[in-house]
């Protein structure tokens, strides 16, 4: 009897837990052998790497190869590091690979699941990318510019008024920054985190992105182990966070439809959509907002839009996700920025140089078409984008049978089932010295005029690829420069005591983001 259980134990253990281990062998694809249970990510379960140099270090040993097979705990991922085979994927072939991942299932969320972000594939998505699209174009950014400016300028005045230099962990204090900002230009609400910390919509925006506790399992158990996710239907959001951001939609979207009310922001351009009344308009005379900003798919300017309309509930999600965006992808992006410009005093110097100039035009009033006419600073931001990517990657999942070609020397027919999902590790490629000679240096000249014509297409991917792209890569990218320029105008950027140099990336952050923050010291400047 006892013999009989070992037996089947062994089996049991076999079967779940090492054939698993074995799918890419199978399939004539370059793996790096995982460990039972745990597959590639032990290193991130153990806290021995973190996830970003997990995927350097698998891309790393399989350089000269296309493609690389890993797994995520026992589900096989496929790891695409090739330009012309991440084009394929996210562009010739969207229709086939036209969803991410879910994080969980759709009907467990309804606020979540009804962001573009996590909507899976098909028409849904189709109609509600092609509504939502022209609201985020650069004549739009433009409109809601002085919401933002505001913002910045209350930020500066807060450091300004502590008299002297102040020691600043950048990842908090930019946060509070950007609630602030997607407050007034998501919500129509005016707040000022710095000041008011415990304000309810900071601290419910606090909760909506905490990703610590409870939540941080969900999010985990959602990575790593998705049979298991969907089995318990652990909801991204709690009820009272929902309840409180629906009803701030609601209300304002009432009252602004009884008394006529417009303001330029992000709830009016979804009541314009809503109501049929956005075109995509091109105006010549608006810059964009520069090298990074991703251009919108045909999918997005020829598809119809919605023909049910857009629900509160449609509204209230696409706004949580401009939070989400905004709370962490987008602060993340401004502390390397500063960070960087703080461990070189030239590199500094020289913005300083151009931020000094732009304002000699336009006094106190820094304007959206100067702003973007900033050559340097605009190099600052795509090369902190370069090295420093918000996300380690992106994924998309194929929704029918789909066949990868061999084209190198020792590599099969590649047969990808329906479901499997695909991942492109926008930091490993972007840290690739084929693409980016002396990847670890922090070097805007990459994206100078001369130079940037050389980056190999697909190879530069902070807002992704292909019609799935980042739709919010305009606001985002106004939102950086705004406030790095307006910060540099006020203050030195120093190393203090606290600055860790180099970074240590977190091992238990799924983002490339340092445990120890990012510290560093604004001295006033005298103007």
């Amino acid at each position: 009897m006892i013999l009989l259980i070992l037996t089947g134990l062994s089996l049991a253990f076999y079967y779940f837990l090492i054939k698993p281990l074995n799918y890419w062998r199978e399939r004539n694809v370059p793996y790096t052998q995982g460990v039972p249970l745990f597959g590639n990510a032990w290193p991130v379960v153990f806290r021995l790497l973190s996830s970003a140099e997990v995927n350097q270090k698998l891309c790393q040993t399989h350089a000269d190869k296309r493609y690389v097979g890993m797994h995520n705990f026992t589900s096989p991922i496929l790891l695409v590091q090739d330009p012309e085979l991440i084009k394929q994927i996210t562009v010739k072939e969207f229709e086939t690979f036209p969803e991410h991942r879910p994080f969980i299932p759709p009907d467990v969320d309804p606020l979540w699941s009804k962001n573009l972000f996590a909507m899976e594939g098909g028409e849904r998505w189709h109609e509600m990318r092609a509504t939502l699209s022209p609201s985020f174009t650069s004549s739009k950014m433009k409109g809601m510019f002085v919401l933002m400016r505001e913002c910045s300028k209350q930020f500066t005045s807060y450091y300004l008024r502590k008299g002297g230099m102040v020691t600043v962990e950048l990842k908090d204090a930019f946060s509070r920054f950007t609630t602030d900002v997607i407050a007034t230009t998501g919500f129509g609400i005016k707040c000022d985190s710095l000041e008011e910390p415990s304000n309810e919509f900071c601290v419910m925006g606090g909760e909506l992105t905490n990703f610590r506790g409870w939540k941080g399992l969900i999010f985990m158990l959602n990575i790593f182990i998705p049979t298991l996710a969907k089995v318990l239907k652990l909801p991204m959001f709690n009820k009272s966070v929902s309840d409180f951001f629906r009803s701030i939609v609601s209300d304002t979207i009432r009252t602004r439809e009884e008394q006529n009310i417009v303001r330029p922001d992000m709830i009016h351009l979804l009541m314009q959509a809503r109501a049929g009344q956005l075109d995509r308009e091109k105006d010549a005379s608006v810059p964009e907002t520069g090298f990074a900003t991703v251009q919108e798919s045909e999918v997005g300017k020829n598809f119809q839009q919605r023909k049910d309309g857009i629900t509160n509930d449609d509204i209230t999600a696409q706004v949580l996700l401009f939070f989400f965006a905004g709370f962490d992808s987008v602060s993340t992006m401004m502390c390397y920025a500063v960070y960087e410009l703080t461990l070189q005093p030239e590199l500094q110097a020289r913005l300083r140089r151009e931020v000094d100039e732009a304002f000699s035009q336009c006094g106190d009033d820094l304007t959206y078409d100067v702003l973007m006419s900033m050559k340097y600073l605009d190099q600052v931001i795509c090369e902190t984008l370069r090295k420093w990517p918000s996300f380690i990657g992106t994924n998309r999942r194929c929704v029918r049978p789909f066949l990868i070609q061999p084209k190198r020397s020792g590599e099969s027919v590649l047969y990808l089932e329906s479901g499997s999902v695909v991942s492109i590790p926008i930091f490993a490629i972007q840290r690739d010295p084929k693409f980016y000679p002396n990847p670890e240096k922090f070097d805007p000249g990459r994206f100078s005029e001369e130079n940037k014509n050389n980056i190999v297409p697909y190879t530069y991917l902070p807002f992704g690829a292909g019609p799935r792209n980042c739709i919010g890569s305009r606001f985002a990218l106004m939102e950086g420069k705004l406030i790095v320029a307006e910060l540099i105008r006020k203050f030195e950027f120093v190393v203090v005591e606290q600055t860790k140099v180099p970074i240590v990336l977190s091992k238990t952050n799924f983002n490339p983001i340092p445990d120890d923050g990012f510290w560093v010291g604004l001295k006033p400047r005298t103007l």
